[in-house]
């Protein structure tokens, strides 16, 4: 997280790494007088009276779906009950997904008025809420800058395909693609998403010729092999919902292949502040 220090006249956070792959990092308070456990497999980032920042795993859903598996929203509540030892179920709201294989950073709100504040952000195209991606394609994208496309998706499939602005349905899905690196056949890309479309930048960069590696389902004959989806939701960036201070949380994605293909750490900041309200070094 990082405050915006230049308006504020504040010294820069300092720089540290933080890396799925080493949860360590980032220990609680001594001061803390809750000790309940992290749910599994999650890193809180951070956590106040309105928000709960979190890396969601890959592999994970988000929310309940048809699998029956353990999903995202439902271990964070069990968290909250467990934590400040509530009695029934904990109220958490979900402002935004991210697909099954994508991992990263997610914001989810403890209050109905946090929920419906940040909602509002998200609708405003051009306001605070920006969630950036960083993925791994194989070849370099025909294009960068402000992509546009049209997409419409098969419910029944569950695919997404790019189609005609015409064809009755189809959504605009706009994104912003830099390439930071290209090595052995393989693009490093950052992507800021405008909208927010199901499967959007896996898609759009599929229709650039550059399909994410890992990615089985928009692949095709592109597709390259690697342990998890190439897909990292790496930085996610809004004014917190009752302060209106501008928040910035980036993490490094895990350091297995083909990230480790890529000095990520070089090309891209990765900021925490030294203490906060509920984590420091």
């Amino acid at each position: 997280m990082e405050k915006d220090n230049e308006k504020n006249g504040g010294k820069p956070a300092t720089k540290i790494k933080l890396r799925l792959d080493v949860k360590d990092v980032v220990r609680k308070r001594k001061d803390e007088d809750a000790q309940a456990a992290e749910p599994d497999g999650v890193t809180v980032l951070y956590e106040d009276n309105h928000l709960l920042v979190v890396l969601k795993p890959q592999n994970v859903p988000t929310q309940g779906d048809s699998s029956g598996d353990t999903d995202l929203l439902t271990m964070l509540k069990k968290y909250l009950v467990e934590k400040y030892n509530k009695q029934g179920n904990a109220y958490l709201g979900m402002v935004h997904r991210l697909d099954r294989p994508t991992g990263g950073v997610m914001v989810f709100a403890k209050t109905s008025k946090a929920a419906s504040r940040l909602c509002e952000q998200i609708r405003d195209t051009d306001g605070e809420f920006e969630k950036t991606y960083l993925a791994v394609v194989n070849g370099r994208p025909s294009r960068e800058g402000k992509i546009e496309h049209y997409l419409a998706k098969d419910e029944k499939t569950n695919m997404v395909t790019v189609v005609p602005s015409t064809l009755e349905g189809a959504k605009k899905a706009e994104s912003e693609i830099k390439v930071l690196d290209e090595r052995d056949g393989l693009s490093l890309v950052s992507v800021n998403l405008i909208t927010g479309r199901s499967h959007q930048a896996r898609v759009q960069l599929k229709a650039l010729g550059s399909p994410i590696v890992g990615d089985v389902k928009y692949g095709g004959d592109k597709a390259v092999k690697s342990p998890h989806l190439a897909l990292w939701a790496y930085k996610l960036t809004f004014a917190h919902p009752v302060t209106g201070e501008k928040l910035r949380f980036i993490a490094l994605p895990p350091s297995e292949f083909p990230w480790n293909v890529f000095d990520t750490e070089g090309l891209i900041d990765v900021i925490r502040p030294q203490s906060g309200n509920h984590y420091k070094l």
